[in-house]
């Protein structure tokens, strides 16, 4: 309390502070005064109302309080008089015993009476009532067994009332009314006829449908009544309760089953579309049944019925799950699953604009559960992977046998060389995935995925083939006779393999992340395109051979021609390679180029000659600067690519050859080293060994400074001389 009386007063304190900060506020001081009395005033008017108003309510709450008290006492007090009047009445209760026997048998005697007519009538009304079961008269026939059993019923319960141990007169009241029982049964297999032809009827008759429905639930009525009777008294009669309604939903039931179990009517071994003709079958018969349940037969049943489309859906999931349970193979797999995850909710079947209004599909429960889904799937997965393994085994078997024909491959229509390899393999993929697509997004994502590791595999193996291929024919040059032709096409179809796996990604794949199977499959085309450019060129240089042999050779001094026949011998298999798609064909022409120019080194490096004198230098200088020139015209004719570096490596080394003033040497060297970094010591020694004028304290000089002096290598250079080996032992050739 003193810490909120502080509190108070320094409040107080901070607000008069305020209020007079300046001299000139003192002469309101009064004003502020008068001001913050009258807001005492309404606080404490407040506060007296405030707890006025509580007392008040706490008052009324004890005279509340004090009147329950009043009452409890009364109720007390009646309930005590309540007690002593029962005590009071139960011997004359006692007394009254003789009066309820009398009562009983009067009961029993009025019943005997108000029965007597139908009792004495028995084997009249059971006649007639049979011959009206014979008519057909359903209604009627009903009227009387429901007379006969009321009797039966009456006369039986008064006896149970009377002696329920006195089962003789039991038996003889059922003896006598023996024939009810088979008048239930006869009248029940007439109404289960009906319905089993409910179909039929309701087209022919509704009335009569709408008779037995009528019946049966009269039945339930009495059967409620019954039920309800032997939980008062413990009676009730022979043959209750019939549960009519209860077999009338099987019957249903069992008739729209035994429908749709009688839709196949052929086998896998008669058709092998057998299931897709026993589906589309089914899938008529039974949105042909429901239009005529929406447009007759419900009129015929009470609303709240609401049953037809859960006996159909029942019916067709019990049908569907038997055919999941049978061997299926792997397009029946398919077909089953698309037509229980797709067709079955459809505007086809269940969504059709007919049945709109009656059923909602997104209430409707799956046909199959989940796990027999997912078994499906699996088994399809698997069986499908063993048969593209066959199917890509044999197109591959198929294409290899094409790769011996004595005719060239076909060309596409820009001309180049394929064959059907590529074609046949993506529509087995398309076809498939098409299949999975029909079932769901998901699946059709794990057929993909499956399809592109498949591919992978398949690859590897054709990358193998390519290489048998190539091995057999270096054992036999002359054969297979397109050998060149059908190794174009290998290549061509890397390209194609390619271009057909990125449009199936495009149509068919959920994500546009790149996979593991992408890069795999990426990198194992680039080995086989690349091994079919790299055995492409090894069978140009095989033709090649006998004429690098003679370069930088007395005789290719002496004026030999193995040049022009080099350049002569390319050009020509370059036109075939005209057949190779880009980017191979670039990258092949890039390819040979460096090979030319290497193999042209190398017979440099090999020192198969050494220049004798500054004539020879000079006359071998400009013939190799000449036929550098060849190459470089010849390649920039074939790719229209940069020659420069390549067949400047040559030309630079002719300007060791050509230089006439040995002191300058070092400089040339030096020059040549700058622009091909790749330049090894033993291959200055080779040169300077060609040269042949250069003594040994000269290429000893030279080699040490430029050791001391080593340009390092760039990264970015297209090394030449670092795949250039030089022999140990020169073996010169100086005739």
């Amino acid at each position: 309390m003193e810490e909120t009386s502080r509190e108070a007063v320094a409040t107080a304190v901070q607000r008069v502070a305020g209020m007079l900060q300046r001299s000139d506020q003192l002469d309101k001081v009064e004003q502020y005064r008068r001001r913050e009395a009258r807001k005492k005033a309404s606080v404490e008017a407040r506060l007296k109302a405030a707890i006025q108003s509580q007392l008040d309510g706490v008052r009324t709450g004890l005279t509340q309080l004090h009147s329950a008290l009043l009452d409890v006492k009364d109720i007390q007090g009646s309930l005590a008089d309540v007690s002593k009047d029962w005590r009071q009445s139960i011997n004359t209760i006692e007394s009254l015993k003789d009066v309820k026997d009398a009562v009983v048998q009067h009961s029993q005697l009025a019943s005997a009476v108000e029965n007597l007519k139908n009792i004495f009538s028995v084997p009249e009304i059971v006649q007639e009532t049979q011959q009206l079961i014979e008519q057909a008269e359903l209604l009627q026939a009903h009227r009387k067994l429901m007379e006969l059993e009321c009797s039966r019923d009456d006369l039986m319960y008064e006896q149970y009332r009377m002696d329920s141990k006195n089962t003789s007169d039991m038996n003889l009241i059922s003896i006598y009314f023996e024939d009810v029982q088979s008048l239930s049964d006869e009248l029940a297999k007439q109404l289960w006829m009906v319905l089993q032809r409910s179909m039929v009827t309701v087209r022919r008759d509704p009335t009569m449908l709408v008779s037995v429905i009528r019946i049966i639930e009269r039945e339930e009525k009495i059967d409620r009544r019954m039920v309800d009777r032997r939980k008062q008294t413990g009676f009730i009669p022979p043959g209750r309760p019939k549960h009519w309604k209860d077999k009338m939903f099987q019957v249903l039931e069992h008739t729209v089953s035994t429908r749709i179990e009688g839709t196949q009517s052929v086998t896998r071994e008669a058709d092998k579309m057998w299931l897709v003709r026993l589906l589309e079958i089914t899938r008529k018969y039974v949105v042909d049944d429901l239009i005529i349940v929406k447009n007759l037969m419900v009129q015929c049943f009470p609303p709240h019925y609401n049953t037809f489309n859960s006996l159909y859906h029942a019916a067709v999931s019990a049908r569907v799950k038997e055919l999941a349970s049978e061997d299926l193979e792997a397009n029946e797999i398919v077909s089953l699953l698309t037509w229980v995850l797709n067709t079955y909710k459809s505007a086809e079947m269940m969504g059709h604009p007919d049945l709109f209004s009656e059923c909602d599909i997104n209430q409707l429960e799956p046909l199959l559960p989940k796990e027999v889904v997912d078994h499906l799937l699996s088994k399809y997965i698997q069986t499908f992977t063993l048969n593209i393994t066959g199917w890509l085994r044999k197109a591959l078997e198929t294409d290899k046998k094409d790769w011996h024909k004595d005719s060239e491959p076909e060309a596409d229509q820009d001309g180049y060389y394929q064959t059907t390899l590529p074609a046949i393999v993506f529509q087995m993929f398309e076809q498939n995935l098409q299949v999975a697509a029909q079932i769901d997004g998901e699946f059709k994502g794990q057929v993909l995925k499956l399809c592109l590791k498949q591919m992978n595999s398949f690859l590897i193996r054709y990358r193998e083939e390519a290489v048998a291929y190539k091995e057999e024919h270096l054992r036999d040059r002359q054969l297979p006779p397109c050998y060149v032709h059908y190794m174009i096409a290998i290549i061509n179809n890397c390209q194609t393999f390619k271009e057909s796996i990125n449009s199936l990604k495009r149509k068919y794949s959920q994500s546009p992340e790149p996979t593991e199977s992408d890069a795999a499959i990426d990198k194992t085309l680039g080995g086989v395109a690349k091994d079919g450019c790299q055995f492409l060129l090894d069978e140009v240089f095989l033709d090649l051979e006998h004429h690098l042999n003679e370069l930088l050779t007395r005789k290719w001094l002496s004026g030999s021609h193995a040049v022009d026949t080099i350049c002569v011998t390319v050009e020509d298999y370059f036109n075939d390679f005209n057949k190779i798609k880009k980017p191979f064909n670039q990258e092949m022409t890039k390819e040979a180029l460096r090979r030319v120019v290497v193999e042209y080194i190398k017979a440099v490096m090999q020192k198969r000659m050494s220049f004798k004198n500054a004539d020879e230098r000079r006359e071998g200088a400009e013939r190799m600067i000449r036929e550098a020139d060849q190459f470089s015209f010849l390649f920039r004719k074939l790719a229209g690519e940069d020659t420069e570096r390549l067949c400047g490596a040559i030309t630079a080394i002719a300007e060791v050859f050509k230089l006439t003033d040995p002191t300058l040497l070092f400089l040339e060297v030096t020059t040549l080293v700058s622009k091909y970094p790749d330049i090894r010591e033993d291959h200055i020694q080779a040169l300077l060994a060609v040269r042949g004028d250069a003594s040994r304290e000269m290429r000893q000089m030279i080699i040490g400074t430029l050791s001391e002096n080593k340009v390092a290598s760039s990264a970015t250079s297209q090394p030449i001389f670092r795949d250039i080996p030089v022999p140990t032992i020169l073996n010169v050739q100086n005739c």
